[in-house]
């Protein structure tokens, strides 16, 4: 939500940002009259239905319906909270949010402390690995230059039960802190410790940099380190769990979201056309070392569906390295489910199998860059992968057998989004088996989509979504608003619009909007910002004033039929009798010639 960023700030962070521009570094935009439009980034479609208004700083699609102002945009296609999105919208034009107290009865959660206490814990982590010998070997035995140490801010957890405690726990709030991120655990006595131990430290970044969690590697000691005689230490070391540990899940770490090291693939690739997923933390300093800076890694789980939505966000081509054993090809199946559903027309995957007994590691220390990156040049596409791994197992040479593929293709073809590669799929699979593919189009997500041509909607909601286009008009509008005394929905709000927009020459649509982002109107006024406004901007102007005097003659009506109901009862006094009599001449005059 909103919290404590001031209006004010808002408006003129939107008056700053282009919408087109933030939206077009993340997905192409053609022009198309006044807009652009391209396929919507939110559902699968063919046929283009995402417009971006320049004029109105304002995206809709009118098959989702998807809608809203630039924060909302990255709020949506980043899954942003909204001060995260305005942080990073700041960010591009320079400006420092800035914060204000006291108007909120419950202001939005604060992770600042969160964020502050794990880049604290990453810093310790830092300074620690200098003091460890057996860490020190392993990053010589594994080839680590100190500026790659620097730059994946690798560190160590030393041995013992409570060095993070001490460090950075050394306050009530402090330790519920390390709780909350996941940086310690509890004993089955009840008490806390670390839950990091003489492991080689993995810190995970969010798309903004900043500590989220971490990964800890148990490395080879040339010692046994020195006994543990705390109860607590005891306990901790009862498991001391698997090779590689990640945090838990925690408000900041969602594993099935996150990607190792993708923050520094998009520092190093200032138009990233490619990336390749690997196993793990060290394959992938090892690719960024070696000058493949293009390198990232699940967290310890198969490949979701958010990881390939997040993926393909960042390049086009998206490349899979798994090992070529047993459990390599089935992590790669999952990965291939995983994309299907989102191989839009532009995108593509490619899966890179090694060979036994090697890791993008070892092959990239054998090989080098211009060796492994040629193994990246002939990854195999995911067409050919996809059919060789279904008809593996089948008799090709009968019936049955091609019958079978047949079975297993269509549902999977069957999710790929609508377009060229969704049909050449259904081609080949027909050339395959020799039977027609016979692909059903999921009707939630491939269904028609038709841009409305016109919006039926009442007078005042008319007038509102004018002003929305043109807030500008509110300057020309003469207070007080005599529309104000018609009884119908919505009057207040068109009256609250047109002080506001008076109140702040030059703001834009988009800008007006959000200013009721935390209020029940936002829904309707993003509804009426979508709708299409017909005509020119000049004809927009006289059915916005035609509009208001239709109001105005409404209000006039509905006050004279009132007081003429109240005169038959008897019950005017002077006053009113005198304005009835104004509103019976009023309705007998002759309207005024234009020129």
């Amino acid at each position: 939500m909103r919290g404590l960023i001031p209006d004010s700030f808002i408006d003129e962070l939107l008056a700053r940002v282009d919408i087109v521009d933030v939206i077009e570094r993340r997905v192409p935009l053609k022009k198309a009259g006044r807009e652009w439009t391209a396929c919507c980034p939110f559902h699968n479609e063919r046929t283009p239905s995402f417009y971006v208004s320049p004029a109105k700083q304002f995206f809709h699609c009118f098959g989702c319906g998807a809608h809203g102002s630039a924060v909302k945009f990255l709020m949506d296609y980043e899954r942003l909270e909204f001060p995260d999105a305005v942080e990073e919208l700041a960010q591009t034009v320079g400006l420092t949010v800035p914060r204000e107290g006291g108007r909120d009865e419950r202001p939005r959660e604060d992770k600042t402390d969160l964020y502050a206490l794990l880049d604290a814990a990453a810093s310790w982590y830092e300074g620690e690995l200098p003091r460890s010998a057996d860490a020190q070997a392993y990053c010589g035995k594994r080839g680590l230059d100190a500026e790659t140490i620097k730059r994946f801010r690798l560190g160590w957890a030393p041995a013992g039960y409570d060095g993070v405690i001490k460090a950075l726990g050394n306050s009530p709030r402090r330790m519920e802190l390390l709780n909350e991120a996941g940086m310690v655990a509890s004993s089955e006595r009840g008490s806390k410790y670390d839950r990091f131990r003489e492991r080689l430290m993995f810190p995970i970044l969010d798309r903004r940099g900043r500590v989220i969690a971490f990964g800890g590697r148990v490395i080879q000691k040339s010692s046994e380190g020195s006994p543990v005689l705390d109860p607590r230490a005891q306990d901790a070391r009862k498991s001391e769990g698997p090779k590689y540990l990640n945090s838990p899940e925690t408000p900041l770490f969602h594993k099935g979201r996150e990607l190792f090291a993708l923050w520094q693939v998009k520092q190093a690739n200032a138009n990233l056309q490619r990336i390749v997923v690997v196993e793990g933390y060290m394959d992938v300093i090892a690719l960024h070392q070696a000058g493949l800076p293009i390198a990232v890694a699940t967290l310890g789980t198969a490949t979701t569906p958010e990881h390939t939505e997040v993926l393909f966000r960042a390049a086009p081509d998206v490349v899979f390295c798994f090992d070529g054993d047993r459990a390599g090809r089935a992590a790669a199946w999952k990965a291939l489910e995983s994309a299907l559903p989102r191989l839009r027309d532009g995108r593509q995957a490619y899966f890179l199998f090694l060979p036994d007994g090697e890791d993008p590691d070892t092959l990239v220390r054998k090989e080098g860059k211009e060796g492994f990156e040629k193994r990246i040049r002939e990854a195999m596409p995911l067409s050919d992968y996809f059919f060789n791994e279904l008809s593996h197992d089948v008799d090709m040479a009968s019936l049955d057998g091609r019958a079978r593929l047949a079975e297993r293709a269509r549902p999977l073809i069957a999710k790929l989004p609508d377009g060229a590669f969704r049909d050449l799929m259904g081609q080949e699979l027909e050339k395959r088996s020799g039977a027609r593919a016979l692909l059903q189009a999921d009707p939630a997500v491939h269904r028609a989509v038709q841009r409305p041509v016109a919006v039926q909607r009442s007078l005042v909601r008319s007038a509102i979504s004018l002003l929305l286009a043109q807030p500008g008009m509110a300057d020309q509008v003469e207070r007080p608003y005599r529309f104000l005394r018609l009884d119908k929905p919505g009057v207040e709000l068109l009256a609250e619009l047109l002080d506001l927009a008076r109140a702040r020459p030059g703001i834009n649509s988009a800008m007006l909007v959000e200013h009721f982002a935390e209020r029940p109107e936002y829904p309707s006024l993003q509804k009426l910002m979508a709708a299409m406004s017909v005509g020119e901007p000049e004809s927009q102007r006289t059915e916005f004033f035609d509009a208001l005097a239709r109001m105005e003659d409404q209000a006039c009506t509905q006050r004279r039929d009132a007081l003429t109901a109240k005169s038959r009862e008897g019950r005017l006094d002077s006053a009113e009798k005198a304005e009835l009599r104004e509103l019976l001449a009023a309705r007998a005059r002759p309207p005024v010639a234009s020129a």
